[in-house]
């Protein structure tokens, strides 16, 4: 129950009773009594009750007085019928689709991106990128409390850019609440736009006879009626409004039904005078809802258009042959064309592209398809105007001449800020809508005219950016047939021929000159239209006077110029895409400047999005991301990240990446568009947190990786269970995952250990993750042989009773392991014995095996040369620095043993041979010199310590006869020392394949 009212109960006659009792319920102030159980009740007086039963879909209503529900009803059959069609284009031939069938879901945040912005609306909308801190909010849920909120908001403000969906966001929330699937406490919801309250603002009105005159419905309801009820106020479109809406000095008005003008009746409600209790709702674009102080807005929120999934079900619903619609994605989604399918988060500029594809797909010869957005308007144009049924009329001249009439209409009109016009205006410019609908599908398919509830006319472009693209057409034309330049100029130069130069300079210097970037737009339109082929086009379709052949070059070295001389960030972007407009193809090179030079240093953060967005739309391979190649720095990740979306190879090592950044890299590792395979974020402390995010990411079934480091990240125990959950989900696709230097221990291995028998993991390193002899087993028996190709377990304390149980691993006959690190996992001769056995049996895969760092001594040597010696070994490098070694290991290595049987076996095949830091003395080089001058030795890589000068002779004189040695590394040698100089005679003078020599001391 809602409000002071008071329900009465009569006892039971059976009672006997004489006296009256009274039982009081009362709701003070709009809140809400529960009343579990009410029976033989007698009401005085009106009373309000909701009955909400979480099992009900709907609440329902009981109000005594019978006209009250009766408005209701009427009100929501009237608004179902005014919201039931959605028509895309214009009313009168546009296409007309029931709102429920086409309608797809926008984006809502709660919150704003930021302030009013000095640019078109549409450039920042291409530079912007949705950040990981938005809410998201559901259409039908603007007016509930929040998880973290008592109170629903009473006043909501929605923010939104031109075409971006604010209205129709508004009719679907008004045919929910209709039809009762939404917003059921809600009573009576009125729906009005600033458009037509325009009309009435000369006229003073009661709140009651404003309501009344627009919704007939509800004229019999009483001023007290609308105290007590849950009201909704919506006001469409506050950019439109033309009320002097003054909330520093106004007129107080606290009765609905004292007469006073619009504005200040809508000031009162805002301000909480009148109803106060009423809920209101205002959209409009960024700039204009800068008019309503913030302290009276509860909640701000902002329509964002189309993500991604929202284009592709918007443009299904639309086309519905669905190889045409793929097809369409497909060329959207091409790297030339991003541009265009990032406009498409407009729902109208969505409509354009896939109405004009859709026409041009479905033509027996298509053609080439627009890639330009100059080239998308004007094709656009054409295909309206081909919609109208063939009529006995002179077709290319009437539509040329209307074309004009409306260029021009949209010229003057974007000059004073103006895009809506009453009949009067378009009287002025000659434009007969009722004639050129007889004649023309060109006028009603790109200016509609609309019905107010008043029923008075009004017109419109059905977007800015038509009104745009038709006022470049009417200056572009006119100068070419006429020599006119319409626009404002700063120099008095003449020519005896007009130069298309001078239009081009003049519209460049006007939308430099504009403060928030409203010419923008008007730019590229203007210089893509001067290409060669869109001319071609109109001039064959409208009969355009042909202007002979002219050259851009000029107009494309000025905007290089100004492009140099501006200190302004936005305000190049523009000109970027105006040369991608004129087809000039050195915007890559414009953006390797910027990455190249030090000015990327001095960009601000805001700054970076503009670079990702001319990153993306220029031919430039994106495949690799390295983020140091920029700033190591999240908020430039967060400015980039559809950079990195684009690309394969992601480089994201060392950049000091938190937490924060790995929810982004989550979003792009859920996107269906993401086509990353490798991603490194080794050396970044985002730690457990980041690690469950980053495996919300990689549980995706959109996540395709393939390679994933996290090298030195943080992660313990809890972050392998978040990563061993993700991969649970989505095992199919890694092939590679670096876990090295993460102190898990044996703990962060057992989730794991779960689920790699079920990946198809070819390379895992676990190197200095704190594993122990213990997990071993669990290892072994959990990894898939038939898959593995690199195992390192380096760093770990396995001992020889680990390494035995690995061996169990490499037993296998399936095992195809290529890559073997142990290095310092601190066993000994004991397990060289186990390694040997199981790669003897199994030899013929191995190619590297690094047992560096643990006491091998030349026993354990021994043992393992029996692989190594095997005929189908193909071992090509090893590494055994740092193993307690002498000069008598290098028989076990370079076969020069006496043979027992006389047999001769082959020298191995080792490519890159490590002994570093071992005590092999003079000896032990000598042997491994008479195995370099065999011409059967292939060592190309040769890595000693501790090296004499007697020993770096023999290695100088060995080098003379050999070929294959190219790098030799001596470190812990004196580099002064005269056996070191001989082997740099050798290298200088030719005589050996060496080429690199590297002596530390």
């Amino acid at each position: 129950m809602m409000g002071n009212k008071t329900s009465q109960r009569v006892p039971d006659r059976s009672d006997h009773e004489t006296q009256r009792t009274v039982s009081r319920i009362t709701a003070q102030d709009g809140s809400v009594a529960f009343a579990p159980q009410i029976s033989g009740v007698h009401v005085q007086g009106n009373v309000n009750m909701n009955v909400n039963d979480a099992e009900l879909s709907n609440y329902s209503f009981i109000h005594l007085p019978d006209y009250i529900p009766k408005c209701r009803a009427s009100l929501k059959s009237f608004l179902d019928t005014e919201t039931r069609n959605l028509f895309q284009g214009t009313k009168d031939t546009g296409s007309s689709s029931p709102l429920d069938k086409i309608y797809t879901e926008l984006y809502i945040t709660e919150g704003e991106s930021g302030g009013v912005n000095s640019e078109h609306e549409v450039t920042e909308l291409q530079r912007h990128r949705s950040s990981g801190e938005e809410k998201k909010i559901i259409l039908n849920d603007i007016f509930k409390p929040l998880p973290d909120e008592d109170d629903p908001p009473r006043i909501v403000l929605t923010k939104g850019i031109a075409g971006i969906g604010k209205t129709v966001s508004v009719r679907k929330f008004t045919q929910d609440w209709a039809r009762g699937k939404a917003n059921q406490t809600i009573q009576f919801l009125f729906p009005f736009t600033f458009r037509e309250l325009n009309l009435s603002q000369d006229k003073e009105w009661s709140l009651m006879e404003l309501i009344g005159d627009n919704f007939d419905e509800v004229k019999d309801l009483e001023a007290a009626d609308y105290e007590g009820f849950g009201i909704l106020f919506i006001f469409d479109g506050l950019d439109e409004s033309k009320l002097s809406l003054n909330f520093n000095k106004h007129k107080i008005c606290r009765s609905i039904t004292e007469p006073t003008t619009v504005d200040v009746l809508l000031t009162n409600l805002i301000r909480g005078k009148l109803l106060h209790q009423a809920s209101i709702w205002i959209t409009g674009r960024p700039a204009a809802c800068t008019t309503i102080p913030p302290e009276f807005i509860n909640r701000v929120t902002e329509v964002r258009g189309f993500t991604d999934e929202q284009k592709k079900e918007y443009l299904q619903k639309q086309v519905r042959d669905k190889k045409v619609a793929k097809k369409i994605l497909k060329h959207l989604l091409s790297k030339p064309l991003r541009s265009l399918y990032i406009m498409c988060h407009i729902p109208i500029f969505c409509w354009i592209s896939g109405t004009t594809l859709q026409s041009l797909l479905t033509k027996p010869q298509p053609g080439e398809l627009p890639k330009t957005l100059s080239g998308m308007y004007t094709h656009f144009l054409i295909v309206q105007t081909q919609i109208t049924c063939e009529k006995d009329y002179d077709g290319p001249k009437t539509d040329m001449e209307l074309i004009m009439k409306l260029g021009k209409l949209a010229f003057e009109q974007l000059r004073v800020g103006n895009m809506i016009f009453d009949g009067k205006v378009m009287e002025k410019y000659d434009i007969d809508l009722k004639q050129a609908a007889d004649y023309s599908g060109v006028c009603t398919q790109i200016i509609k005219k609309e019905y107010g509830l008043h029923k008075q006319e009004m017109y419109c472009f059905i977007h800015l950016s038509v009104q745009e693209f038709l006022a470049a057409l009417y200056v572009l034309e006119t100068f070419i047939c006429s020599g006119e330049n319409v626009l404002p100029s700063k120099t008095d130069e003449e020519r005896t021929e007009p130069s298309i130069l001078l239009l081009h300079r003049d519209a460049v210097n006007m939308a430099l000159d504009s403060k928030k970037g409203q010419w923008d737009l008007f730019l590229r339109f203007l210089l893509g239209l001067s290409q060669d082929n869109n001319q071609r086009l109109i001039q064959k379709v409208f009969g355009f006077e042909a202007g002979g052949p002219r050259s851009n070059e000029e107009s494309i070295h000025y905007i290089h110029q100004r492009i140099r001389r501006l200190s302004y960030h936005e305000q190049r972007i523009n000109l970027f895409h105006c040369l991608n407009e004129l087809g000039d193809q050195t915007l890559v090179k414009q953006v390797q400047q910027y990455q190249n030079s030090g000015d990327v240093s001095k960009l601000l953060p805001q700054h970076w999005s503009a670079l990702a967005y001319l990153l993306l739309v220029s031919y430039e391979d994106l495949d690799l991301f390295d983020l140091k190649k920029f700033s190591r720095s999240e908020e430039v990740l967060e400015r980039l990240l559809h950079v990195f979306k684009e690309s394969k190879v992601a480089l994201l090592d060392d950049c000091g990446l938190t937490d924060r950044s790995c929810r982004d890299i989550s979003s792009v590792l859920s996107s269906e568009s993401c086509s990353l395979v490798a991603l490194d974020l080794s050396r970044n402390k985002f730690r457990d947190t980041g690690m469950a995010l980053l495996a919300e990411g990689l549980q995706s079934p959109n996540c395709k990786l393939q390679k994933l480091v996290l090298s030195d990240c943080g992660v313990t125990k809890e972050g392998c269970q978040s990563l061993a959950r993700a991969l649970t989900s989505n095992p199919s696709h890694l092939r590679e995952l670096d876990l090295s230097k993460n102190r898990f221990c044996d703990e962060g291995l057992e989730p794991l250990s779960e689920i790699l028998n079920r990946c198809s993991l070819e390379t895992l390193s676990l190197f200095n993750t704190n594993l122990r002899e213990e997990t071993a087993a669990a290892l072994a028996s959990a990894l898939n042989p038939a898959r593995l190709k690199e195992l390192d377990l380096g760093g770990n304390v396995l001992g020889d009773g680990g390494v035995e149980q690995i061996s169990g691993l490499l037993r296998n006959p399936v095992c195809k392991v290529e890559t073997l690190r142990l290095s310092g996992c601190r066993f000994s001769q004991s397990g060289c014995v186990s390694l040997a056995s199981s790669l003897k049996s199994n030899p013929a895969h191995l190619r590297v095996l690094d047992l560096s760092r643990n006491q091998l001594t030349d026993e354990g040597v021994g043992h393992l040369s029996e692989v190594w010696f095997e005929p189908s070994c193909e071992l090509r490098t090893l590494s055994l620095s740092c193993c307690s070694l002498t000069s008598a290991c290098c028989p076990y290595l370079t076969d020069l043993r006496p043979a027992a049987t006389g047999e001769v076996r082959p020298c191995p095949a080792l490519k890159d041979l490590d002994l570093s830091h071992n005590l092999l003395k003079d000896e032990g080089v000598e042997l491994l010199c008479d195995w370099l001058r065999k011409s059967c030795c292939c060592l190309e890589v040769l890595r000693l310590s501790r090296v004499t000068d007697s020993s770096c002779r023999s290695l100088a004189s060995a080098l003379k006869s050999n070929i294959s040695l190219k790098e030799l590394d001596l470190s812990q040698t004196d580099p002064e020392g005269s056996g070191v100089k001989l082997l740099t005679d050798v290298q200088r003078d030719g005589g050996a394949k060496l080429q690199t020599l590297t002596v530390r001391q």
